[in-house]
């Protein structure tokens, strides 16, 4: 199993369509451009079919270092999830 970088994504696009391999960059940098500011700003990106992103703040909180085994505080930070449609779910089972 492999996984599919930006890089192929934008061979993807050359090959569908009559663009330049540059415009087909600019296409899907803009694409994630939009994608990262909806989640910043919105806290959450819907894509119809596809799934949803979320943006969360999580606490911080006790760990510990694997390697020492001595007990760290976690800072607070910004995760992001992402869900499944229900329909996206059904065709991937």
């Amino acid at each position: 199993m492999s996984t599919l970088t930006k890089a192929e994504i934008i061979d993807a696009v050359y090959d569908k369509t009559d663009r330049t391999r540059g415009e087909a960059r600019k296409y899907v940098e803009s694409l994630i451009s939009i994608m990262k500011t909806a989640i910043v700003r919105d806290h959450a990106l819907l894509i119809s079919g596809f799934g949803k992103f979320e943006a969360y703040a999580k606490k911080a909180r006790k760990g510990r270092n694997p390697a020492t085994d001595k007990p760290i505080t976690l800072e607070a930070r910004k995760v992001v999830v992402f869900r499944l449609s229900k329909k996206f779910r059904d065709e991937l089972n």
